[in-house]
């Protein structure tokens, strides 16, 4: 029987389009017209990455942005590149399981192409297996392809299963706005929008892991006690936290 995870580090990016290596197709926009032509992998320019790392008994260790000070409103390359160097250097250190929403398909894939681009190693990642091997459990767990059956079912947007479970899900922002509020100097904007996801992608982790029965419902309510406890003290939070239905997050019978 595999051993549990020392640690979990549930985490999301925001990316910009990378014009030097793309440029978006002249289409019809709006009402009627196509939507925005979606970058290739490889030019999604990372400009976030939000994590929020729990240890072995689902306990809040640490919570903020990965090289929160590494990306300015220019968002030159270099920034980028210490970006994914303290990520893959924490990572590296730490070896959490990691945690996403669509991770396998989106998050994984930008970062290791982009640290290709940048130059940046990731050994951690190609070295254990579980990170990339669609069916484990252990090294990554990517919660949108666990809850579609690893494509035997229609996957859901994470926006859909927060509301389902209790959550505010996406609240006035997606990421379809993330390229314009980016252009307009709004980088604190981005990086809140980011954190609030990850943290709605934490409360959905430990749902899941009640779903399980990794987790009984004493545990389940306790972990999400603690979390949510945790954020209290945090004002980025608070409109999120103000917005949970506490009667679906945490059914009476658990």
């Amino acid at each position: 029987m595999a051993r549990p995870p020392k640690s979990y580090l549930v985490l999301d990016i925001e990316t910009v389009p990378d014009e030097e290596l793309w440029t978006c197709p002249d289409v019809p926009l709006g009402p009627g017209g196509l939507d925005r032509p979606f970058p290739p992998t490889y030019a999604h320019r990372v400009i976030v990455i939000g994590c929020l790392w729990l240890d072995h008994a689902y306990r809040l260790k640490r919570l903020g942005l990965i090289g929160e000070d590494a990306i300015g409103p220019a968002g030159m390359p270099g920034d980028e590149r210490s970006l994914l160097e303290d990520f893959s250097q924490f990572v590296g250190r730490h070896r959490p399981a990691l945690v996403t929403y669509n991770g396998r398909t989106f998050d994984m894939p930008v970062l290791a192409l982009r640290s290709l681009h940048c130059g940046v190693p990731m050994p951690w990642y190609y070295r254990d297996r579980s990170l990339r091997h669609r069916y484990s459990g252990e090294g990554h767990i990517d919660l949108c392809d666990w809850l579609a059956d690893h494509g035997a079912a229609r996957s859901s947007s994470l926006d859909a299963l927060a509301r389902l479970i209790g959550l505010p899900g996406k609240n006035g922002v997606d990421g379809s706005q993330i390229e314009g509020m980016f252009k307009a100097g709004l980088l604190p904007r981005i990086q809140d929008y980011c954190l609030s996801d990850v943290v709605q992608t934490a409360l959905l982790f430990l749902r899941f892991r009640l779903l399980q029965g990794v987790l009984d419902r004493g545990g389940y309510r306790r972990a999400v006690s603690e979390l949510t406890d945790a954020l209290a003290g945090d004002a980025r939070f608070a409109g999120l936290l103000r917005e949970i239905d506490e009667g679906r997050l945490v059914p009476a019978a658990c």
